[in-house]
This record gives C-alpha cells, structure tokens and sequence, in this order.
C-alpha cells in the first residue's frame, strides 16, 4: 500500500505549522478488521500534494496508539466498532469523550495494554504533548475473525464514505480545501 509508511518512509509534512494525522486501525488480512486502514488509504489517494497531513497504517492500541499521537495537533482515527446495535457498515464519528462512554472501538482497547482513553488520561498526567482535537470515524463491522482481504459488503460500502467524513472533516479544521473534499465526494458517488 503506498501509504503504509514508517521509520524513514513517513510522509511528514508541516505546512504554517498545521500537522495533522490521520491512522487507519486494523488488520487488512481479518476481513472488516481492515476498514481502518482501507479508508485511511482512500484519505491518502485524495489528498492534495502538500497537504500538512500524514497517514498512517497500524495495528496497535493502547498506550502505542497513544504514543502516535503525541506531538500531533490534530489526528483522526479511523478503526472498525462492533456494539451489535447499529447496522453493519454504519459510520459514527465521536469524540474521545464519547469513546470513553461507550464500549471501545476494536483497536482502542486491548486485554493486554491500557485503553486508549486509560493511555490518553495517563498521557496528560505525564503532560504530554497531545493533540487540541481527536475525533474518531467508528464503523460497524459484522466479522473481525476470519482471514480474508475483503471487506464484508455493508462494510465495502461504507469505506467511501468514511473517506469522505474524514476529507470532510479536514477540510472543515481548513487543512484541506473545501472543494478537494467536496470534488473526491462527487467523485465517489460517480463510481458507486
């Protein structure tokens, strides 16, 4: 994938000292797992040369989710969320507030480490440099266990759809131009 990139590769960009970071969350190899990381590459596809935004791909939760965060302004999080009451393919955006007040997303949490929102309240009392604004794009997946590099259709469908929310919310912190987000929108809809 060509946004996947880390240690040396990272597209790091700070244009009048915005930096924001988008992180696609999941596996791409566990079906709906992958809807983090597949939207988070759509994010990237669309993005204007020399937008102050990096993408990234990760698989982590926890204190390292936190970790990525630190040093950013604002960062968006894309990851799957199965609480079983919304439809599949369902897209929520939350704020960490919201987060902390419902079950985690599937990448937010870890039997083996600290939540995220545990990892952030730590992270404040270590003051920590974090970011002014984390908003999360949540979506409702249906399988999260078995191999397979596609999506469920509900799923497929709504990867898209988050792109957009995400370009959208971009362009509304004015990172991006209104019109990237609303020409990569009618550019969607012209493809379904």
């Amino acid at each position: 994938m060509p946004f996947a990139m880390s240690g040396d590769d990272v597209r790091e960009i700070s244009v009048a000292g915005k930096r924001v970071l988008v992180l696609g969350l999941g596996n791409p190899i566990l079906t709906d797992d992958g809807v983090g990381v597949k939207a988070a590459e759509k994010v990237f596809e669309a993005l204007p040369p020399g937008a102050p935004v990096e993408v990234r791909e990760v698989s982590v939760g926890g204190l390292t989710l936190m970790e990525h965060m630190v040093g950013w302004e604002k960062v968006v999080l894309i990851d799957a969320l199965q609480t079983g009451s919304s439809p599949y393919g369902a897209v929520r955006r939350m704020t960490v507030d919201e987060l902390a007040a419902m079950s985690p997303t599937q990448h937010s949490a870890s039997p083996h480490d600290a939540s995220l929102i545990t990892a952030l309240a730590f992270a404040r009392r270590m003051e920590l440099d974090l970011p002014e604004d984390i908003v999360i794009y949540a979506v409702e997946v249906e399988n999260v266990l078995d191999f397979g590099e596609l999506p469920t259709p509900a799923v497929a469908e709504a990867i898209p759809v988050v792109a957009r929310m995400v370009l959208a919310q971009l362009a509304q912190w004015d990172i991006i131009a209104g019109e990237v987000a609303a020409a990569t929108s009618a550019q969607t809809h012209s493809n379904n």
